[in-house]
């Protein structure tokens, strides 16, 4: 009787009660309040990205489609390695919530 007591106050103390801890931690990211688009996307990158984004705008269309391209669409578009790199890695940090274009002050 003892040891049933035992094993059973020792299951009870292993298993975990609550679980609402886990719905706090999310893979997805959450989308930003304010409007990003192609131009402001490459235009926070900078490093001469800033030359593509006609080209990009029409091929791709929206930044939707362009977070989810890959290099070989990029290549095709004649965009050179070292910023296909740059605006993959850019992307990617996008998509994890880790980095976002700065909003710029417009002039007057």
């Amino acid at each position: 009787m003892a040891w049933r007591q035992i094993l059973f106050h020792t299951r009870a103390i292993l298993t975990p009660h609550a679980t609402t801890g886990l719905a706090r931690f999310s893979t997805k990211s959450t989308p930003y309040l304010e409007k990003v688009g192609i131009p402001e996307f490459l235009n926070g990158i900078g490093k001469g990205l800033e030359a593509h984004v006609a080209k990009i705008e029409s091929e791709i269309g929206d930044i939707q489609k362009l977070l989810v391209t890959r290099t070989l669409r990029l290549k095709k578009l004649g965009i050179p390695v070292k910023q296909r790199k740059l605006i993959l890695k850019y992307t990617h940090k996008y998509r994890l919530g880790l980095w976002r274009p700065l909003a710029r002050p417009m002039k007057s």
